[in-house]
């Protein structure tokens, strides 16, 4: 029994201590441990939560940008129509005017050609004798001329 309390008393001041020193630590390192997990998990959870709000802003902003792209288009198309009818009306009056002074020209050539035929026809009236048939023979040509 002596050597029972001997052994009890020596396990108690030299052995006993470093294995509850041990213990304690270990028990403190999962008490860390699980306390750093916890937080983990809430930090987890409040990333995941950020990530969600970035994601829903994200999609927000890229639907706005969208948006403002297709009204940008339109805008786009419509000037580019308006652009295109405005040059199209200038090209139909240019090509107008251009016909009208064509026309013009045509009428002044014309003219010309009635004149130097009415000459012509005159310069021959002149050099024959004046008959009536012969005249009129000679009118009917400058008109068919005409």
């Amino acid at each position: 029994m002596i050597v029972f309390a001997l052994l009890v008393l020596f396990t108690m001041k030299y052995v006993w201590p470093p294995i509850t020193t041990a213990l304690d630590e270990r028990v403190r390192k999962i008490a860390d441990g699980l306390a750093a997990a916890d937080k983990a998990k809430a930090d987890l959870s409040s990333a995941n939560k950020r990530v969600e709000a970035e994601l829903a802003s994200s999609r927000t902003e890229t639907a706005a940008r969208l948006a403002d792209a297709e009204r940008r288009g339109q805008t786009i198309i419509e000037d580019a129509k308006l652009k295109a009818a405005e040059e199209a009306s200038k090209i139909i009056a240019a090509a107008k005017a251009e016909a009208e002074q064509q026309t013009i020209k045509a009428r002044e050539t014309l003219r010309e050609q009635v004149a130097a035929l009415a000459v012509k026809g005159a310069e021959q009236i002149l050099r024959k004798e004046v008959n009536a048939g012969v005249h009129a023979d000679l009118l009917g040509r400058l008109k068919t001329e005409l």
